[in-house]
């Protein structure tokens, strides 16, 4: 296997036409980009002409070393990391290109170099990050809740739900209020709701609304936004749904929002699911990808919708090296 560094238009030829998420399309990276501090870098593994594996990263130069990370913190990209595409379906010779991939990657960006902190989370269809554990990484095990809806019938969906769930979704086609796609205006509505609401729990939002518009206008058709309005049209709340050819992800927006004693919020995915069996961007969609089951408090929610627990990975350089590098970059680094 030869290593390269990929423009993105030869990181567009090499993509397979599954098996990544929204953010390993070039659109998106090119957003990314235009948007992260430092410097992206498209590698892609190549046996001859053939492409067999590709990841992004995102590079930061300080005076005291490097940071390295897939995908960017701060961006509300949830997972990223490498994408494989061996020829053979042989465990031997997928476990032997992840290895080689992996080596070559760690070689070309000395990411075991004491002045470079490295961090990775890797999408739910990447299974196999040992060969970062045998470099001496740390890796961890993350989750999300995956609904599978191939050869399903929304009534059938809801009926396999919870009890709550259900009945939340039925008082709500009961109540004067519409769920529709719209546009742009809207996308900047569910942004400035989720970024006020952070301020109430005295976080940050990190994001800005130019990069969330050109995310938004680059991915085109796998990029939708869903509102629910009252009776007189007054928004009521709404959701950001990204798409990549087999998963719709929920992104931004959905905050509770009680509408005369009705929690509205579970109609509003309800439209999503919908249109993904019966109007999906492109045909290859199957899954609704509920962004994360990570945290008690939301859990208790996601979990209604009947979704399988999904584990993804992440890799990180290693405890003892990352406190030290950590001291080093809190000293230096503003």
């Amino acid at each position: 296997m030869e290593l390269e560094r990929l423009s993105l238009s030869e990181w567009d030829d090499a993509l397979p036409k599954t098996g990544f998420e929204v953010f390993h399309f070039p659109e998106a990276l090119s957003v990314l980009d235009d948007h992260t501090p430092g410097q992206m870098e498209l590698l892609g593994g190549f046996k001859g002409d053939r492409p067999t594996a590709l990841i992004p990263v995102f590079v930061r130069e300080h005076a005291v070393g490097r940071v390295v990370t897939s995908p960017p913190p701060g961006m509300g990209v949830p997972r990223l990391g490498p994408v494989l595409m061996p020829a053979s379906p042989k465990r031997r010779k997928q476990e032997k290109v992840n290895q080689t991939f992996a080596e070559l990657v760690i070689d070309e960006l000395g990411l075991t170099a004491s002045t470079t902190l490295f961090s990775m989370v890797c999408h739910s269809r990447f299974s196999d990050p040992r060969p970062f554990g045998w470099a001496d990484f740390d890796v961890g095990t993350r989750f999300t809740y995956r609904l599978d809806l191939a050869g399903r019938e929304p009534e059938s969906v809801l009926s396999t739900a919870s009890k709550s769930l259900r009945r939340e979704v039925n008082d709500a086609r009961e109540l004067d209020l519409s769920v529709d796609r719209e546009g742009i205006d809207s996308v900047k509505r569910i942004f400035e709701d989720t970024r006020d609401r952070y301020a109430e729990q005295g976080e940050t939002f990190p994001q800005t609304w130019p990069y969330v518009r050109d995310l938004f206008t680059a991915l085109g058709e796998y990029a939708r936004v869903y509102v629910a309005r009252d009776g007189d049209g007054e928004f009521l709340t709404g959701v950001t749904v990204l798409y990549s050819p087999q998963d719709a992800y929920f992104w931004q927006g959905g905050s509770r929002t009680v509408h005369d004693g009705v929690a509205v919020n579970s109609l509003l995915h309800w439209r999503v699911i919908d249109d993904i069996i019966r109007d999906p961007p492109v045909e290859t969609l199957r899954f609704y990808d509920l962004h994360g089951a990570n945290t008690e408090r939301l859990c208790r929610y996601k979990s209604k919708f009947g979704g399988d627990l999904i584990p993804y990975h992440s890799v990180d350089t290693n405890g003892y090296r990352m406190d030290v590098a950590k001291r080093v970059y809190e000293r230096f680094v503003r």
